[in-house]
C-alpha cells in the first residue's frame, strides 16, 4: 500500500469533531417547542403533540453520541493524520451535521415511509465513512506510531458494519411495511450488548 504523507497531528481535527457534533445535537432541540398563550386544553394536547419530536430526539441523540464517542475512540491513538484520513473525516462531520434534518422529517412526518428511508441513508452513511475511517487507520499503523490500539480493531469494525447493516436493511423494509420499519432499530440494543461484552472479555 502507498504510505500518503502525514499532514500533521489529529488534535484539531478531533476537536473539529467534537464542535461539530455538539452543534449537531444542539441542533435536534429547535423542534423542541410549545406555543405561548394556550388554554390548558391546548396546552396538553401541544404535548401529546410533542412525543414524537421527543422520541425523534433521543434516537438520534443517542445515535450521534454513538459515533462521537466511536469517533474519539479511532482517533485515540493516532498519531498523524493524512489527506484522506482528513478527508474521510470532514466526510462524516458533513453528514452528522445534516443529521437533524431527516430527524424532524421523522418527527413530524413519522407515518411517510420516505422519512424511515432518507433517516436509515443518513445514518448508514456516517456509519459507513466511520467503518471506513477505522479499516483505514488499521491499515496504516505508521499513523499510530508506537502506541497499540485503544479497541479491538475487528470488533470495533464489527460494531460499526452493524450499524451500517441494521439501518441499511431498514431501507427496503421501509418501503415494504412502511414506518413499522423503525423497530427493526431495536435490534441494535442486544447486539451492541453482545459486542460490549466480548470486548470485555477480550481485554
Amino acid at each position: 500500500m502507498r504510505k500518503p504523507t502525514p499532514e500533521g497531528g489529529p488534535e484539531r481535527l478531533v476537536t473539529l469533531a467534537d464542535g461539530v457534533f455538539a452543534i449537531a445535537i444542539t441542533l435536534l432541540v429547535l423542534d423542541l417547542s410549545v406555543p405561548q398563550g394556550l388554554s390548558p386544553e391546548e396546552y396538553h394536547d401541544a404535548l401529546r403533540e410533542l412525543l414524537p419530536n421527543l422520541g425523534a430526539y433521543a434516537v438520534s441523540l443517542v445515535v450521534l453520541a454513538g459515533f462521537w464517542r466511536e469517533h474519539r475512540a479511532i482517533f485515540r491513538t493516532v498519531r498523524q493524520v493524512d489527506g484522506q484520513v482528513i478527508s474521510l473525516t470532514v466526510l462524516g462531520l458533513g453528514i452528522a451535521a445534516l443529521l437533524p434534518f431527516p430527524t424532524a422529517l421523522i418527527s413530524e412526518y413519522g407515518d411517510e415511509r420516505v422519512s424511515a428511508v432518507i433517516y436509515s441513508a443518513a445514518v448508514a452513511a456516517l456509519g459507513g465513512v466511520h467503518l471506513t475511517l477505522a479499516v483505514l487507520l488499521a491499515r496504516r499503523p505508521w499513523l499510530r506510531g508506537d502506541a497499540a490500539p485503544a479497541r479491538d480493531e475487528k470488533l470495533s469494525i464489527a460494531d460499526l458494519g452493524s450499524t451500517v447493516v441494521v439501518f441499511l436493511v431498514t431501507i427496503p423494509l421501509a418501503l415494504v411495511v412502511g414506518p413499522a420499519a423503525m423497530w427493526w432499530w431495536l435490534v441494535l440494543v442486544p447486539l451492541k450488548v453482545w459486542l460490549g461484552r466480548r470486548e470485555s472479555a477480550a481485554r
